[in-house]
């Protein structure tokens, strides 16, 4: 995108990994921008971003959401036609070795055509309204992307109660008792 990166990441053995690969990137592509342009200081402005994904219902979703995001933003008319994205990969127009399919994608089909031309048709789909509101809200705010079933499976996991609020500080209430 122009002002901003969507990466899809699964970190295998450690999730608190991801901020050591995010801060990775972002330096070495602070200092080739740096070099290339001759200009100095930061690229990108605060931190990055990230939202837990639920592989088994919004995994696909989430690819479905950036494959589409140059398209909403009008850099392209189709999402084939943006080359930093890993729809042609994915919809069998051109090979990425270093793309790894995940599990959800493999289950399209039974082989590499019939998923490319399933996943073609699927991202063509126009994104349900609900779906596209939870993933924009999840980035926004850090917040799980997923069911509540999913929400509750990773309290579980971490131990602490997980509460989807808006952004902000809550307001305040008045007190409208009456003093002594």
């Amino acid at each position: 995108m122009t002002n901003h990166v969507h990466l899809i990441v699964e970190p295998i053995d450690k999730a608190e990994n991801l901020p050591l690969l995010m801060k990775r990137v972002a330096g070495r592509q602070t200092r080739r921008i740096n070099k290339l342009e001759g200009r100095r200081g930061t690229l990108w402005e605060g931190r990055y971003k990230s939202s837990p994904v639920d592989r088994d219902e919004y995994l696909l979703a989430c690819c479905r959401y950036v494959e589409l995001n140059p398209v909403r933003a009008g850099i392209v008319v189709k999402p084939e036609d943006f080359r930093w994205s890993s729809f042609r990969q994915r919809a069998g127009l051109s090979p990425m070795e270093w793309l790894d399919p995940d599990p959800c994608y493999i289950g399209m089909g039974d082989n590499d055509s019939s998923r490319a031309l399933r996943y073609r048709e699927w991202v063509e789909e126009n994104i349900p309204t609900a779906e596209l509101d939870l993933i924009r809200k999840a980035l926004q705010r850090g917040q799980l992307t997923g069911a509540q079933l999913f929400v509750e499976e990773i309290a579980a996991k971490i131990g602490r109660r997980i509460v989807v609020r808006g952004q902000g500080r809550p307001r305040r209430t008045e007190n409208k008792s009456v003093p002594f």
